[in-house]
């Protein structure tokens, strides 16, 4: 049996070091996912038709190819850094909360891979 308080156990042994990066990775991930969404918004509007072949010719330049892959990474990215909060916030009992953070990785990732399937589909010109 200690003496200590709890208070006591914990004083001095510093943070985790762990929600600073968290943060600063959720707010550069949103200023690029800002700047990323302007060019891609800016580029819808000029595009006048959105039928496959325009749609086709226009990704198959390799930067709108490139800023494309980069926008869907960078939003599932930033979503997953949410959903990550949200699930350490509210999800209290430990082997549930891994659980739930394995699957959300686990589907996070699964969307990473579908999008740039699909992106690098569409820019290589698979047929419809």
């Amino acid at each position: 049996m200690s003496l200590r308080s709890s208070l006591g156990k914990v004083e001095g042994l510093g943070a985790a070091k762990e929600g600073a990066h968290h943060w600063w990775a959720q707010r550069v991930s949103a200023v690029a996912l800002a700047l990323l969404t302007l060019w891609f918004v800016a580029s819808l509007v000029h595009l006048g038709s959105y039928d496959y072949a325009v749609v086709h010719s226009w990704l198959a330049k390799s930067m709108n190819t490139v800023l494309m892959l980069l926008l869907a990474t960078v939003a599932i990215y930033h979503s997953q850094l949410g959903v990550q909060v949200v699930v350490e916030d509210y999800v209290n009992h430990h082997g549930a909360k891994l659980a739930v953070l394995m699957l959300v990785n686990f589907v996070h990732l699964l969307l990473a891979a579908l999008a740039a399937f699909a992106i690098l589909r569409v820019a290589f010109g698979a047929s419809t």
